[in-house]
């Protein structure tokens, strides 16, 4: 069985050392909804929204945040992504955007958070930026899909 990767042998926190881990390509896809209002999603397809470009922005965003992953979060490894991509999909029934978060590097440790992060990130932003018109917005669904490279080698969600 696997252990906890974070943690020592007396259970302190610890930042994994990756030193004799090789340089391979490491790619991640990661995926969530944001759940909304009918005329919220309609009003972000169409471009009324009175801040602008509401998945132009959470698309940046969501890069920045992928970036600046291990400012966030304590023991990730500081990374200098190769590419980090953000798409979206709207959907009307239900009212949502789903967003998906592909990054590349090559190095020691994998970008799983990276995906995440972005992920969540995109999703959280257009919360923000529609808050002032539909504040039951839900975000879920945020999930690792794949993971590539490494010892591990390659993983995809089963569901």
């Amino acid at each position: 069985m696997a252990s906890f990767t974070h943690f020592s042998k007396k259970g302190e926190a610890r930042m994994v050392n990756v030193s004799d881990k090789g340089v391979t390509h490491r790619v991640a896809v990661a995926c969530g909804q944001i759940f909304m209002r009918l005329k919220t999603l309609k009003d972000i397809e169409q471009g009324h929204h009175k801040k602008g470009d509401v998945l132009g922005i959470a698309r940046i965003a969501g890069i920045m945040g992928a970036k600046k992953t291990s400012q966030l979060i304590p023991l990730c490894h500081p990374l200098s992504l190769a590419a980090a991509d953000i798409t979206f999909v709207t959907n009307q029934d239900p009212p949502s955007v789903e967003c998906t978060c592909r990054v590349e590097i090559h190095a020691r440790s994998g970008v799983e958070m990276e995906a995440l992060t972005g992920t969540l990130i995109s999703l959280v932003t257009i919360y923000d930026m529609c808050k002032s018109v539909d504040r039951e917005m839900t975000i879920s669904n945020v999930r690792l899909l794949e993971k590539s490279g490494g010892k591990s080698g390659h993983w995809r969600a089963t569901t």
